[in-house]
């Protein structure tokens, strides 16, 4: 059956909130750099300052800087399009990672300030040359367990996170088996506003 994931379970699909003691970190440069990120969002996330309705804002935006400073979205969308990305003008391939920006911020960004302890556990990392695999475990305030991998590859000497598998769930493969089922019936144009009407679902854990 599938379990509905908690708001942040669902959000740690995109950056996982790594409550990690620096003796359990990955000794990979890949996973040093997710984690650098992971703290950063958590210092946003805690920062006193920053909280409140009247701070929202300014902390959301923070938030996504952070983020998208550590996520590859363009090599994101283009996969999650699958063989149509090259039918597309540069102007439509634009406009679609900006689509497919913004329904993953919808999906998961906002739900990162949700947070309400869950645990993380790092379980190891698999290198191959230009490509490195981070995984995890989520521990939710029931004691269920999810499995949260990160796949990321090099650009320009820095790591990127090109997707995240949650409970054997690929984030960019889900999105790329609903996009095409619209495609299946209907137009590019008409893909686009179902994005950006967020009517896509995100992957969910299975048991």
């Amino acid at each position: 059956m599938k379990i509905k994931l908690s708001n942040f379970t669902a959000a740690v699909g995109l950056l996982v909130m790594l409550a990690i003691h620096p003796s359990h970190a990955a000794a990979g440069q890949a996973a040093d750099q997710l984690k650098k990120t992971v703290d950063t969002v958590l210092n946003i996330l805690n920062d006193s300052s920053l909280k409140g309705e009247a701070k929202k804002a300014e902390r959301r935006q923070k938030l996504r800087e952070v983020i998208y400073a550590r996520f590859d979205f363009p090599d994101m969308a283009k996969r999650s399009l699958g063989a149509q990305w090259q039918k597309r003008s540069p102007a439509e391939q634009k406009e679609f990672t900006k689509a497919f920006t913004d329904l993953l911020e919808g999906a998961y960004v906002d739900k990162l300030e949700s947070y309400n302890g869950e645990k993380v556990r790092f379980v190891n990392d698999r290198q191959d040359q230009d490509h490195t695999e981070v995984s995890t475990k989520v521990v939710d305030k029931k004691g269920q367990e999810y499995s949260v991998d990160y796949r990321l590859h090099q650009v320009n000497g820095d790591w990127k996170v090109s997707d995240v598998v949650i409970e054997n769930v690929s984030l960019v493969n889900n999105y790329r088996s609903q996009f095409n089922r619209v495609l299946a019936k209907s137009s590019y144009q008409e893909l686009i506003e179902t994005m950006k009407q967020k009517k896509f679902s995100a992957p969910a854990a299975k048991s």
